[in-house]
């Protein structure tokens, strides 16, 4: 198969979530012998034609001059417009809304799109009224004009079907296999074993850090709270000039595997606050280091960790779980089917092969195969 994968910004992955997709998924659908090509913007730092074996085709992006919003949509029109021109058996699309105007707009010349929802972006609070019903009309009219769907979490094909009355393939978000735990790095961070609260996250109003930090501040327990994330943002400035001198301590990016994972292993609790859907990476790396996890509680999350977690809804209910020093009593046995369920679902030689069935079963239904 010939497949191109749009919709991030690029790999090998120096920014989030999908970019951790399509490099994991470009190069295992390149081990299993087929043609992947990734798009990058030209800004990328990498500058190779090719990665482990995957093509990399560039397009600009006019960030200079729109801002990262808007030159999101002018750049997966780009891309598009591109994708549909080549050879491609398959084009996948990596989030919706940005993607959206292009899959309703540009001819797709009898390309095949699957389109890779992500979560529900018009739920998210930082938008004002208005832009969340652009938003959410954004997504209608994506899911409409995408010939097939991808949902990476139950909760999300629910929600799809509830919502629109269309199909998904459901298809989960990767882990890799973790080392052995090596408490060496975490002095360089100021932690100590055992003893520290841990939130990795961006620091946006939807992952819920104002209501898990104002529990901390309530509880009045001693431990350290470190959160992993950038917190140069409007949000971020917000969060730390409300809950100075709090006990509350603000890290910044890590992007070292090997330290995020032993710092996610040594923690106490770790608050996961996410809350507008689909499969969050940093839930299951949480899962797969055996973290002890504190988590909203919603349906997207419970459909992943399911009863290995204790679950809030407001500040007040995450008081009281921080005050109940009984609750490690349940550590070992979350932590153990956890890790079962990462192992038999989340692992990324899994998921590969999910998106290599699926993508087989879609050409051969429209007789390309």
């Amino acid at each position: 198969m010939k497949i191109a994968i749009l919709g991030t910004r690029g790999i090998p992955n120096n920014y989030g979530g999908f970019e951790q997709c399509a490099e994991y998924l470009s190069v295992g659908l390149v081990g299993k012998g087929h043609d992947v090509s990734i798009y990058n913007p030209h800004f990328h730092p990498y500058k190779e034609s090719s990665f482990k074996k995957v093509k990399i085709i560039r397009k600009a992006s006019p960030q200079q001059y729109f801002g990262n919003s808007v030159s999101n949509f002018i750049y997966d029109y780009f891309c598009l417009k591109d994708a549909v021109k080549r050879d491609f058996d398959i084009i996948l699309e990596l989030g919706l809304i940005t993607s959206s105007l292009s899959i309703i707009f540009c001819r797709h010349r009898g390309k095949i799109i699957v389109t890779n929802l992500d979560g529900l972006e018009w739920k998210r609070s930082k938008w004002n009224k208005i832009v969340q019903k652009i938003t959410k009309t954004l997504e209608k009219y994506g899911v409409m004009f995408s010939d097939y769907l991808i949902a990476d979490n139950i909760g999300m094909q629910k929600y799809i079907w509830e919502e629109y009355s269309r199909e998904s393939e459901l298809i989960a978000y990767g882990t890799e296999n973790n080392k052995e735990p090596n408490p060496n790095c975490l002095k360089e961070y100021g932690l100590e074993r055992n003893t520290y609260l841990l939130s990795i996250a961006r620091l946006e109003p939807e992952n819920n850090l104002e209501m898990m930090f104002d529990a901390y501040v309530k509880s009045e327990i001693s431990n350290p709270y470190f959160v992993v994330g950038n917190h140069l943002t409007s949000h971020g400035d917000f969060l730390k000039d409300k809950y100075r001198d709090s006990g509350i301590l603000f890290l910044g990016g890590i992007f070292n595997k090997d330290h995020l994972d032993n710092i996610r292993f040594y923690s106490k609790y770790y608050l996961h606050g996410h809350s507008v859907g689909g499969t969050n990476p940093s839930l299951l790396e949480a899962m797969a280091t055996k973290t002890f996890i504190l988590s909203h509680d919603n349906r997207f999350n419970k459909s992943v960790i399911e009863e290995n977690a204790f679950y809030f809804s407001n500040s007040e209910e995450l008081v009281s779980l921080l005050k109940n020093e009984n609750l490690t009593n349940q550590k070992e046995t979350f932590a153990l089917n956890n890790l079962k369920k990462i192992d038999s679902v989340y692992r990324w030689a899994i998921v590969v092969a999910q998106y290599e069935s699926y993508f087989k079963r879609i050409l051969k239904e429209s007789n390309r195969q």
